[in-house]
């Protein structure tokens, strides 16, 4: 192709897979390049440093990346590369890029500090979702920038005489603002309009403030945030109708919407751990109706909730039927682990650009909502924020305030003591009847080994508490199971577990060094193992049948393939019925002859045969009988093709009953009154079971386990 034959590329919203090719740098007269929503991967070429007359450049959606490469482009006005998992600092001498405008960074991974100097001309500066660190360069005060600071780990000093939006510290990354003491259990948001309280009795919010392409807002009570980035030719950043919306009781809040040309994000936060039901609302208030071309806009765009994909390729219009200014409601259940939620919408580049109009493309949403499914301990009002200027008034309330205070105080603390030799006593009980008492570690050792459950420990989440990597002080390496509050897992059913557990010898258990009961915290001490989560210690050895056996281990691994074939977890409540289950799925694909069905969508070239291949070794593995099952001896020489994948495949019983029985054990000291009792493993506790439980009961217990 002649570098002179356009200075103007876009290859946006297509199927491109693979590397950029490295040929593009010799289009040395190339002014615009645009990738956008393809599936390209790996990093920007570095020829790409050889474009100096390129003045706009987006890129997105690449699996690593690095700026290097624009070092000589000092003719760049527009820089967006986001979401492409850059690790490198932002180039120090920015500055110097006297022509640029927009520099768009978010989601990557960029490290160390913002430069001290920027060019006047750099007026939009998106580096949200990022690692950067630091204080806060005087630059960021200039007025009419538009700049966004979100999810960071910025030290903000002063951040209250600054020209920045107050509230930025409850979004940087930990969202402190009422971690660890939450107030509220639930919250309603308006998009883009004023206060509304809809047909369930919950208060919507006003949002009608001003959003700009870079910039955000924290609500003065501190309850809910909203982010976004993106800029178009015809900024419009909320749109209104007043059309009377039918099939809904809540037409005002379909009439107006929030709306962005990149990345939309809301935040609630100081919310009660716990599930939550998420409800997201929209209406397509632009691209008309009717046979006219500018009916034919797509707006298509994905959603995600709590960092994980719900919705993929989203379009409102499509989900309506067809029909603009129509009400669309989705609902889903969502955990809070660490006291915020985040619903996030998100443009990769896929759809129209400029149907009905330039500018008409991105996110759309009309209402959130979000509502405890647990009973909140919380009062759901906002802390105090007035305050007494009478300095009289202030020793005439603060003196008995301070009175009743320590007194309170005092009685809460002999309360504890009290309580808490109490809760001693009574466990020591129940540990008495334990043959292997488990060491206990006070909650102080288990805090300062963790350095306080902090973020950057988290090793994984369970269905009723997250794990965290911690050091002893005597340099043993642990994991720690925290038990959420929310999972009221009951003192016997505790108790029951770490008696299971101390009692198993098998080589494949992870091993329990301890655990800690103070109050109401409950959690486990485990060895850490390496690039393995907590869970995937405790084998489907067990779930099924109360011991442990050789080939529960074989059924695991057919699992762990599965999983790896399908790039999805065992179990996915998001999805459709005959989806939820890895192993049903697959069987139900296997016996339609049509297995390739599962292989995960990111993959766009593999082998049919390889893949009907490993499923049918993943199959023969979660075979009902262990005895149907291959020795792992097996497995490996059918994976490497040195034998044939052969054997009966029967549809296992536990998809469609439970009646089967093992007598190949490892030796165990669990007592004979144990072989009663099965565990619910997503959160740990004993629970009574016989086989007689309903299989698909028995099915999301096996599920669970494997996760």
């Amino acid at each position: 192709m002649d570098t002179n034959s356009s200075a103007v590329r876009w290859a946006s919203d297509n199927e491109f897979t693979g590397r950029i090719p490295d040929f593009i740098g010799n289009w040395t007269q190339l002014q615009t390049l645009r990738f956008e929503g393809n599936s390209f991967e790996g990093s920007i070429p570095p020829s790409f440093s050889r474009l100096t007359s390129l003045q706009e450049l987006r890129i997105s959606g690449l699996s690593n990346g690095t700026m290097d490469f624009i070092r000589d482009l000092k003719s760049l006005s527009v820089l967006v590369l986001r979401n492409n998992r850059i690790s490198d600092p932002i180039p120090a001498d920015i500055g110097e890029y006297q022509s640029l405008i927009r520099l768009f960074l978010g989601n990557n991974s960029l490290n160390g500090t913002l430069p001290d100097i920027k060019s006047a001309s750099l007026s939009n500066i998106d580096v949200s979702y990022n690692k950067l660190s630091g204080t806060l360069p005087s630059w960021v005060n200039e007025t009419n920038l538009q700049l966004n600071l979100v999810v960071n780990n910025f030290t903000l000093r002063d951040i209250g005489n600054s020209g920045l939006p107050s509230g930025l510290i409850c979004l940087q990354r930990n969202f402190p603002c009422g971690r660890g003491s939450p107030s509220y259990s639930d919250f309603g948001i308006n998009c883009g309009g004023p206060p509304i309280t809809s047909s369930n009795q919950l208060l919507h919010e006003q949002d009608n403030g001003t959003l700009r392409a870079a910039s955000y807002y924290v609500t003065s009570e501190r309850r809910w945030g909203v982010s976004n980035v993106g800029q178009s030719e015809n900024p419009i950043f909320a749109v209104s109708s007043s059309r009377q919306f039918t099939n809904t009781l809540d037409s005002e809040l379909f009439q107006t919407a929030r709306i962005s040309a990149g990345s939309l994000r809301y935040y609630g936060l100081g919310l009660e751990n716990g599930n939550y039901t998420v409800t997201l609302q929209f209406a397509e208030l632009q691209i008309e109706d009717g046979p006219t071309w500018r009916s034919t806009g797509r707006r298509v765009f994905d959603i995600y909730l709590m960092g994980n994909r719900v919705f993929q390729d989203f379009d409102i219009k499509r989900e309506a039927g067809g029909a603009s200014f129509s009400p669309v409601s989705r609902q889903t259940t969502v955990q809070v682990s660490d006291n915020y939620l985040e619903v996030h919408l998100f443009w990769s580049g896929k759809g129209t650009c400029c149907v009905p109009y330039q500018g008409a493309f991105g996110p759309l949403i009309s209402a959130i909502s979000a509502t405890p499914n647990f009973r909140p301990s919380v009062n759901n009002t906002p802390p105090s924020t007035k305050r007494k200027n009478r300095t009289g008034l202030i020793v005439e309330i603060l003196v008995p305030i301070a009175v009743v205070s320590f007194l309170s105080l005092l009685v809460l603390y002999i309360f504890r003591q009290r309580k808490k030799q109490d809760t001693s006593d009574n466990y020591d009980q129940e540990f008495l009847g334990i043959d292997a008492k488990p060491y206990t570690f006070s909650y102080g050792d288990l805090r300062d080994a963790t350095d306080d459950f902090n973020l950057a420990n988290k090793l994984g989440e369970g269905g009723f508490g997250p794990v965290y990597k911690g050091t002893l002080e005597d340099g043993r390496v642990i994991a720690v199971k925290q038990l959420s509050v929310a999972s009221h897992q009951g003192k016997a059913q505790f108790i029951a577990e770490i008696a299971t557990i101390s009692a198993v010898q098998h080589r494949n258990l992870v091993k329990l060094y301890g655990c800690c009961i103070e109050g109401d915290k409950r959690l486990l001490v485990y060895e850490y193992l390496e690039n393995k989560s907590l869970d995937h210690s405790y084998r489907i050895q067990y779930a099924m049948r109360g011991h442990l056996t050789e080939k529960a281990d074989v059924f695991g691994f057919g699992v762990v393939a599965l999983e790896m074939i399908s790039g999805r977890p065992n179990s996915d409540t998001t999805l459709e019925d005959d989806k939820i289950y890895l192993l049903e799925w697959a069987w139900n694909l296997h016996e339609a002859d049509n297995e390739v069905e599962l292989v995960d969508k990111e993959l766009y070239e593999f082998d049919e045969n390889e893949v009907k291949r490993v499923t049918r070794i993943a199959l023969l593995c979660t075979q009902t009988s262990p005895i149907q099952r291959p020795p792992m001896s097996r497995v490996v020489a059918m994976l490497s093709g040195d034998i044939e994948a052969s054997g009966v495949i029967a549809r296992p019983g536990y998809l469609s009953g439970f009646n089967f029985k093992d007598d190949t054990t490892f030796k165990s000291d669990i007592p004979s009154s144990s072989t009663n009792y099965m565990p619910s493993t997503s959160h740990s506790t004993l629970s009574l079971s016989t086989p007689d439980n309903a299989s698909k009961s028995m099915l999301q217990d096996m599920i669970e386990e494997g996760r």
